[in-house]
């Protein structure tokens, strides 16, 4: 039987009074070879973008099932005739995993949104374990970022000061992380819309 190996990532997620975060490394491995320098691992999985998911896991996998995702909100949208909440989103998602249990995608991931009910983040494993959460971590650096993130957390925080944090989480955790690095995308969403942005390490003192 062929090994399979799990790219590492750093897949943060993290909701703020006024909307929510998600970040994420840009470093694609295989064994012990980096792959690419510049994977995307944060996907909208609604068209207006107000609804995306950080991942973890096989690189295909993550990226089928954030395309499988995109065309469920349409769907749901035509047949609703309304936009599909964050926590309907979220569900969505989970279900679908579940029904892979015997066959699962290779995949951890945090869905996070903004809906009517306002900001929302959740968590789910390989097969859909679905909880809802103030912040998320995936990955090989998930360890080294959750410490960051329990410590200095504060929910009352805006998205302004939560990209600091996000920032700090992701460029400290894959200090110790040769599996993740390179560069960390950060999507911001608020009742604004939503925005990526690519930040290369060297930019961060690295």
């Amino acid at each position: 039987m062929a090994q399979i190996w799990i790219p590492g990532a750093a897949a943060v997620a993290i909701k703020c009074k006024d909307g929510v975060i998600l970040g994420n490394d840009t470093r694609s491995t295989w064994g012990y070879t980096v792959n690419s320098k510049s994977t995307s691992k944060i996907f909208p999985i609604t068209k207006d973008g107000m609804v995306a998911i950080s991942c973890y896991g096989l690189i295909g996998d993550f990226q089928a099932l954030s395309r499988i995702m995109l065309a469920q909100a349409n769907i749901y949208e035509i047949r609703e005739g309304v936009k599909i909440s964050v926590q309907a989103m979220a569900k969505t998602v989970a279900n679908y995993l579940y029904q892979r249990k015997m066959a699962p995608l290779y995949t951890n991931v945090l869905v996070g949104g903004m809906g009517e009910k306002g900001p929302a983040v959740f968590t789910m494993d390989a097969i859909g374990s679905l909880s809802e959460d103030d912040y998320g971590v995936a990955g090989s650096s998930a360890t080294y970022a959750v410490g960051i993130l329990e410590a200095e957390y504060n929910p009352e925080m805006t998205v302004k000061e939560g990209v600091k944090l996000m920032k700090k989480v992701i460029h400290n955790a894959v200090k110790r992380d040769a599996l993740a690095g390179n560069a960390m995308d950060i999507m911001t969403i608020t009742a604004k819309g939503a925005k990526t942005e690519r930040i290369p390490m060297k930019d961060l003192g690295e």
